[in-house]
């Protein structure tokens, strides 16, 4: 699970990691207020959205006064902000963040990760910060240094000692107090950019991002408030809410598919058979009829799909049950583009005797590998009887 920007720092702060004075805030009125409250003549609006990116695409301005701050905040809330992380659809900018403006001597990077080809949790920290880790662990990699972490002593404080000398700065408790974060909160990602080191002296989290493990957040009540549903995919959001996984993906074959692995073999079996996968949607071992059919209607609203592939292999969840779903989801739904079907394991014959009785636009298929074939066929005359619509509709407007 993602948070913004502000969320992390309140979080930080609570864990003795020192942030700038600053508020979120909504509407550009409230904005101004918090300019006004912190004082001064120099200030930093930042858009509030779960992406990268933010200072390139417009989203992270200065101002020297409350006025301009009501402007800058004016110009950002309630509009998308493009990214190199949010695609072309962007994002809409919903809060901003207002803080005091900090004058940087030099920025550093500092980050808590899992390396799983390691299985370890590490520290990741570089000099050079306020740029991306992977340009630098390409072109520089001597300037990263990566300490691992014994996941239940923690970190040695010769390490957090080692960390900060490396950086050159008085780090050492910020480092110990973001190893204790990430694992007390259960933690994927815990990534300070810039650290900065101030004019005056002191040592600031400027930027901050941490991203929580979802199959923990029952331990973690308060954090799981945290969560944004308008930051992410309405699908994604909709598959959470009926506990199903779902990734949207830029093909036009939707996947309906029961088991992550099976879900993964199917998307290499469509594009192995020349097509591309819309999507990820793995519906579980034991998904309920109301499951299925909330999986079809994720499926439908996305318009690219031409052709949806339900590969199921049937073990808790019973062939019959999905046939029975598939038929009602068509029929109740309506859909109108094809269904290719391969079933295998418990109760198949008679979930492809309901598919076949069915007197639907349902194909079934033999194997995994027959059926992605197929559902990349069904594109193909789908896209050409499209084609030959435009084409008549044409000749008869002219």
């Amino acid at each position: 699970m993602n948070i913004h920007e502000y969320q992390a720092k309140r979080i930080l702060k609570n864990y003795g990691i020192p942030v700038p004075e600053g508020e979120v805030a909504s509407n550009p009125a409230k904005a101004k207020k918090i300019a006004m409250k912190i004082g001064g003549n120099s200030f930093v609006v930042k858009a509030q959205v779960h992406a990268g990116g933010r200072g390139k695409a417009g989203g992270i301005k200065v101002a020297h006064s409350p006025d301009e701050v009501y402007e800058i905040a004016k110009n950002m809330i309630g509009k998308k902000l493009v990214t190199h992380q949010t695609g072309p659809e962007g994002k809409i900018v919903k809060k901003v963040l207002v803080e005091k403006g900090v004058k940087a001597k030099k920025e550093y990077y500092l980050g808590v990760v899992i390396d799983r080809s390691k299985e370890k949790v590490c520290v990741i920290a570089n000099p050079e910060g306020g740029v991306e880790i992977e340009e630098v662990a390409e072109k520089n990699p001597n300037l990263i240094m990566t300490e691992y972490i014994d996941s239940f002593w923690g970190i040695a404080d010769y390490k957090a000692k080692k960390i900060a000398k490396f950086l050159g700065i008085p780090a050492e408790n910020i480092v110990k107090n973001l190893v204790r974060m990430f694992f007390e909160l259960d933690c994927s990602l815990c990534e300070i950019n810039p650290l900065v080191e101030t004019e005056d002296g002191e040592i600031l989290a400027l930027d901050a991002k941490i991203n929580f493990d979802d199959n923990a957040l029952f331990r973690h009540k308060e954090i799981a408030q945290l969560y944004d549903p308008s930051q992410e995919d309405p699908r994604d959001v909709k598959a959470k809410k009926i506990g199903i996984s779902y990734v949207g993906l830029d093909g036009n074959i939707g996947c309906l598919v029961n088991g992550a692995g099976l879900a993964m073999a199917t998307m290499d079996e469509i594009l192995l058979a020349g097509g591309k996968p819309a999507n990820f949607l793995d519906v579980g071992g034991g998904a309920s009829l109301e499951q299925v059919k909330s999986a079809f209607s994720i499926l439908l609203s996305d318009k690219r799909v031409k052709t949806i592939f339900v590969n199921i292999f049937g073990g808790i969840m019973k062939c019959d049950v999905v046939a029975t779903a598939l038929v009602q989801a068509a029929k109740e739904m309506g859909i109108k583009v094809p269904i290719v079907v391969r079933l295998e394991g418990t109760n198949v014959e008679l979930g492809r005797k309901i598919l076949n009785e069915s007197q639907l636009n349902i194909i079934t298929a033999n194997d995994m590998r027959e059926g992605a074939k197929l559902a990349v066929e069904k594109v193909k005359e789908f896209e050409q009887e499209a084609k030959k619509r435009r084409s008549k509709k044409k000749e008869t407007y002219v």
